[in-house]
């Protein structure tokens, strides 16, 4: 983000197959009886501890070979297409290999059940044995071990939505100071994070990452510090009516409202409150389920490791403590490359209600749009009323141009799929996600017609409140551009669209993929930074851009000119892009996240679910010991 100054083993093969090995196997072997030899007992724990490090080796391998596509593709097609029909008679992505100076392995799907859209399991059986006579096949009186584990492979709600600036490859803060930046939540790279020419005001955590796909190598880290309000200072602008923004700001932790660390109230609202004071939560049992250590509060975490910071002020003392020193690691991000998948998405809403829409709110009041297809509805003056834009299957062929007033905001309901272009600016009313085939072209302040607010003693009752209010994603295909796209310039804010300042990176199969340039003309016909819609028809439309409620979401850059009619701008919500190059032209620049898109837990909801873009995920949910086999030591 930018102050305008001016105004990225070896194996073996096998012809018999693993149920026929294992068959086989458990036929011809005995199993170890205790020894009460010392050598006896030596060799065998040796030969058992072997044999699981090459089963092991053998999981990881099979999973790994469908984890790789799965998680480039961000669908189960090719999954499916290796595994359906697995058995222990007939083994699917079989894999084999070796350990060198210990012994082979051979593993592969023994069954495969695609759960649902967004979750397929996966049973592997591995064998480890000890090759005595290296033929690569085990035989008769060869020690084996054999271990069936479950996967799971998921399309899970995807982590970058936990903050409220993130960014794929480069996160930058540039000429800002105490007062002109204030970031009120968390904010995370896949890459370097730097601060630069100032030092913004960061109520929340900064985290960077190491990448080696990116072009070039980064090492992950944070520049310097930000400053940071205390508890105190936080609280008393909280509390301060005169503080325009404060009703979208998270609240303070206040352990008489939220519990105290360790209690089943604390884990409710950890990740939903702001303290500058980091520390580290060791892992413990509540209730039956382990809760695992963790940070809680405002932390810096890098490729160095975790710490506590206070800074706050531009000269004043620095201190820091260290709260865990293993790196941090990359967040995948959702890919929005395949619209069909969210064509669809936009039909099933529809046909499948129980699955996708919430027919009861938290506090036990139904909703009244449960069962209603996703659908998008603007005022038409000439014919008084609102007309729907959205066929019957919750999609927009062509381009969507959309403005609403607070009198007659833009309604939208679910997720709704447009082939092109949306080009937006208004009120807005309602619950849902526009997904865009292309761009999404802010051209106007956008704004909740019915907002939340955090302002309040009782956390549950805000809860309450806050799930009935709108909020609305906005997920391009292409880019998320602010401003009037027709007086785009150099240097603002053009040359962050493109090399040097974007970059290339490489996907999981090592295929490279160039950097974004705004200047390159797509399929459309048109500049990747330009909108398919008239130029005139932008322009005429456009004004300043002062205030973004929503969650954005970009699969290439999240950028233009903001501020442009004086006053700054306030973000209320998520930015999530892979390049950043937002130019503000006037100040301050307030950012403040939005809770409710958060998952409250392990396999729990946000309280919001916008059927946003998710992210893939693999969990061993199973790992079976089936015993060691020997019939000689």
């Amino acid at each position: 983000m930018k102050k305008n100054r001016n105004k990225k083993r070896k194996g073996s093969a096998l012809a018999t197959t693993l149920g026929v090995m294992t068959l086989l196997a458990l036929a011809s072997a005995t199993y170890l009886d205790n020894s009460t030899s010392t050598v006896r007992n030596a060799t065998r724990n040796l030969r058992s501890t072997q044999t699981t490090h090459l089963c092991e080796a053998g999981l990881q391998s099979v999973q790994r070979g469908l984890w790789r596509p799965f998680r480039s593709s961000q669908k189960f097609t090719d999954m499916k297409a290796q595994c359906e029909n697995a058995s222990v008679a007939d083994p699917k992505a079989v894999k084999t290999g070796s350990i060198d100076g210990i012994g082979k392995y051979i593993s592969g799907v023994i069954a495969f059940n695609q759960v649902n859209n967004y979750m397929a399991t996966v049973k592997i059986r591995s064998i480890g044995y000890l090759d005595r006579n290296n033929n690569n096949v085990l035989d008769n009186g060869e020690p084996f071990r054999q271990v069936d584990s479950t996967s799971r492979y998921e399309l899970a709600r995807s982590q970058v939505f936990d903050y409220t600036y993130f960014i794929n490859n480069y996160g930058w803060m540039d000429g800002f100071g105490v007062n002109d930046l204030l970031v009120n939540g968390d904010m995370r790279a896949n890459g370097n994070f730097d601060f630069l020419n100032g030092s913004p005001t960061v109520n929340g955590t900064v985290i960077a990452c190491a990448n080696d796909k990116l072009d070039p190598k980064v090492p992950g880290y944070i520049n310097t510090p930000p400053v940071k309000w205390t508890d105190a200072t936080y609280t008393s602008n909280w509390n301060n009516s005169s503080v325009a923004t404060r009703s979208r700001w998270r609240p303070p932790y206040d352990s008489t409202k939220f519990g105290a660390v360790g209690t089943s109230n604390f884990n409710k609202w950890r990740d939903m409150v702001f303290s500058s004071n980091g520390s580290w939560v060791n892992g413990h049992t509540l209730g039956g389920n382990f809760i695992p250590p963790g940070s809680f509060g405002a932390v810096m975490a890098d490729s160095k490791g975790m710490n506590a910071w206070d800074r706050t002020s531009v000269n004043g003392t620095l201190t820091k403590t260290l709260l865990d020193s293993k790196p941090t690691k990359e967040v995948v991000m959702p890919d929005l490359s395949d619209i069909n998948k969210y064509k669809q998405l936009s039909k099933d809403f529809g046909e499948k209600p129980s699955e996708f829409q919430k027919q009861y709110y938290s506090d036990g009041t139904a909703n009244p749009n449960y069962g209603q297809k996703a659908t998008l509805e603007v005022w038409d003056s000439a014919q008084n009323k609102y007309v729907k834009l959205t066929n019957s299957d919750g999609q927009i062929s062509g381009s969507a141009v959309i403005v609403g007033t607070s009198d007659k905001p833009i309604k939208l309901y679910g997720p709704v799929t447009v082939d092109q272009d949306v080009v937006i600016k208004g009120y807005i009313s309602g619950q849902g996600a526009l997904y865009s085939g292309r761009n999404v072209h802010i051209v106007g302040s956008v704004r909740y017609k019915n907002p939340p607010s955090w302002l309040g003693n009782n956390p549950t009752s805000i809860d309450h409140a806050n799930e009935k209010c709108d909020m609305v994603g906005f997920a391009a295909r292409g880019s998320v551009m602010m401003g009037d796209p027709t007086t785009f310039g150099y240097p603002y804010p053009l040359y962050y669209m493109m090399p040097p300042f974007t970059h290339g990176r490489y996907d999981d199969n090592g295929v490279y993929i160039p950097a974004f340039n705004a200047n390159d003309v797509d399929a459309s016909g048109r500049k990747k930074y330009q909108s398919v819609v008239a130029d005139s028809t932008v322009h005429a439309m456009a004004e300043g851009v002062n205030q973004i409620d929503g969650i954005l979401y970009t699969n290439y850059v999240g950028g233009g000119n903001v501020g442009t009619s004086g006053t700054g701008v306030v973000f209320n919500g998520t930015i999530v892009s892979k390049d950043e190059s937002i130019v503000t032209w006037s100040l301050p620049i307030i950012m403040n996240y939005d809770n409710r898109v958060r998952e409250r837990g392990p396999d729990e909801p946000p309280l919001i679910d916008l059927n946003l873009p998710r992210q893939p995920t693999l969990m061993r949910s199973t790992w079976q010991d089936k015993g060691y086999y020997d019939t000689k030591i």
